[in-house]
């Protein structure tokens, strides 16, 4: 039966803070905190991934200094981030030096220092700020020195090797849809591989999209328009493999398992779609530029970031509420809808002959309505008849109360959503503790609602604690209504066992002959009840007994 604690620590695996001995030898504490992979709660998944972004914004920097038109004005900042780019990585280095004793995989050779060194992963280590101290002793062409910094790509390395291994081991004997189908969609065999590749996808969405909106500033487009092509090219080859991959393997997925009805079931999904549209202007813009002109299609590529959807759940939350309040959002539209009409057809009524420029028909009066009940007021169109004015008045304390509907709708369903679901998760641990044991796979489900409630560890320790509490009482019978009871011969069975303990009980707890004396003084025991009372108690004879029991017979 595992603790309350120890199913906390299950569930949220290193978010839990790691329990590790100030009193340690130093070189053993920073291990464990920093470098220890089989510790659950250090920083060593911490470092990584703040390595790995720092790794990411080298490439970038080195991307960029190929661009006089950026790379000249701002030398002196693009120096200052290269050396503090390798103070990080040497201070990286030098610690991992500093503790493979402690490491299991140096630790067994007779000089563990020596067996780092000579590792491969230490090579990648050393390459990547090799380069900048050779550049203070041997004098090195800056372009060759930019090149050789390349080599700080190397150390991503260290984080997909072991995430290669884990997913090699897990989808061991698998066939290579299978395999294809971990990597792209959520499933037990991912691992850390599938959440690197959800990583490199959503890096690629946003860097896309950045690059999109920065393209629109002329000054900008006009110094990086040929990385704007490259970087357009790379992304939308990403993205073309991605929806690929997914087309592919998601037949291994339950309810798209049929080879063709499966995949066009897939295909048109709300998110391949926005997978589809986010890769559609490029290919139409390369294959029919020679029969119109397509530009204005690349403001579409801004769709990429729906593709962000898929790996947040309040979309599918904000969803299921809309769906769910739809009869009420509809019937709170058709009402604002008939007073936005309204609102257009007297203020052309009024202001029409005063103002024809502005006020020309109803339709060019619904923009004035619509902004006048919706109190934002932009000023460029506004009354100036008494009668409109005092309309104008009217209609904007209506708009306060009329356009909040739709918003206090959503907040209170969305709200209402959320509880559903925690509810929901609250009745899945429930049922996941019915043997008192979270297994890993029913810990990684629960982890992985959490996240998706943006529930804390508090919060889920609290649904831990209730759905163990009403487990609890549920197994207590003695809570339970005596219909149920009866309808369930084990808990009849274990009823009655605690009936007759309790009656056991009575007669520990008081005075028997006062007990026995009242009953059969004033009648409140019938004859069989109270020899039945003495068969439970142990005193009665054993003729009595054997009475009581042939009568029952």
């Amino acid at each position: 039966m595992d603790t309350d604690q120890e199913l906390l620590q299950r569930i949220h695996g290193v978010n839990h803070r790691a329990e590790i001995s100030p009193d340690l030898p130093m070189r053993q504490w920073v291990y464990a905190w920093l470098f220890d992979a089989h510790r659950e709660g250090n920083h060593q998944k911490a470092m990584d991934r703040w390595i790995g972004l720092l790794i990411v914004a080298n490439l970038f920097a080195l991307l960029f200094e190929h661009v006089p038109a950026i790379y000249e004005p701002n030398a002196r900042w693009f120096h200052y981030f290269d050396v503090v780019s390798v103070i990080v990585f040497t201070g990286e280095y030098l610690l991992r030096l500093y503790v493979a004793p402690e490491d299991p995989e140096f630790a067994k050779g007779r000089s563990p220092h020596l067996s780092y060194v000579r590792s491969p992963f230490a090579i990648i280590d050393l390459l990547a700020i090799l380069p900048f101290y050779l550049q203070a002793f041997i004098p090195v062409d800056l372009r060759v020195l930019r090149f050789l910094r390349l080599l700080r790509i190397l150390k991503i390395f260290r984080v997909l090797i072991p995430a290669w291994h884990e997913f090699v081991k897990a989808n061991s004997g698998r066939t290579f849809r299978q395999k294809v189908h971990a990597l792209v969609f959520p499933s037990e065999y991912g691992g850390a591989l599938h959440q690197l590749f959800d990583g490199f996808i959503v890096l690629w969405v946003v860097v896309s999209v950045a690059a999109v909106i920065l393209e629109s500033v002329q000054g900008v487009h006009y110094v990086l328009n040929l990385e704007f092509i490259i970087l357009d090219a790379v992304a939308v080859t990403v993205f073309t493999a991605e929806f690929l991959l997914r087309l592919y393997a998601c037949v291994e997925t339950p309810g798209y398992q049929r080879a063709l009805s499966g995949r066009v079931k897939h295909a048109t999904s709300f998110s391949s779609i926005i997978d589809f549209l986010a890769i559609l202007p490029f290919f139409l813009e390369v294959f029919l530029h020679h029969l119109m002109d397509l530009r204005f299609l690349r403001v579409f590529r801004l769709l990429r970031l729906f593709k962000l959807t898929r790996y947040t759940g309040a979309t599918k939350t904000l969803t299921t509420v809309v769906v769910r309040e739809w009869p009420v959002l509809a019937a709170s539209a058709f009402v604002m809808l008939l007073l936005v009409i309204l609102t257009a057809s007297l203020g052309y009524l009024f202001e029409h002959e005063a103002q024809p420029e502005k006020f020309e028909n109803i339709p060019q009066s619904i923009y004035w309505a619509v902004i006048t009940l919706a109190s934002v007021g932009y000023g460029d169109i506004s009354p100036v008849t008494p009668m409109g004015r005092m309309m104008t008045i009217v209609l904007a304390l209506l708009g306060i109360g009329i356009f909040a509907i739709p918003a206090a709708l959503l907040s209170s369903a969305f709200t209402d959503q959320l509880r559903i679901e925690r509810e929901t998760l609250k009745n899945e641990l429930y049922e996941m503790l019915a043997d008192g044991h979270l297994s890993a796979d029913e810990a990684d489900k629960i982890n992985r609602e959490a996240k998706r409630l943006h529930l804390s560890e508090e919060e889920v320790q609290r649904l831990i604690i209730k759905a163990k509490r009403e487990r609890d009482l549920k197994e207590d019978v003695s809570m339970l209504p005596l219909h149920k009871i009866a309808a369930n011969t084990p808990h009849a069975i274990e009823y009655y066992r605690w009936t007759l303990a309790n009656l056991r009980q009575i007669g520990v707890l008081t005075s028997r002959e006062d007990f026995e004396r009242l009953a059969t003084q004033s009648g409140r025991l019938t004859q069989e009840e109270f020899i039945l009372w003495q068969a439970i108690q142990g005193t009665a004879a054993p003729e009595a007994a054997g009475s009581t029991a042939s009568g029952n017979d």
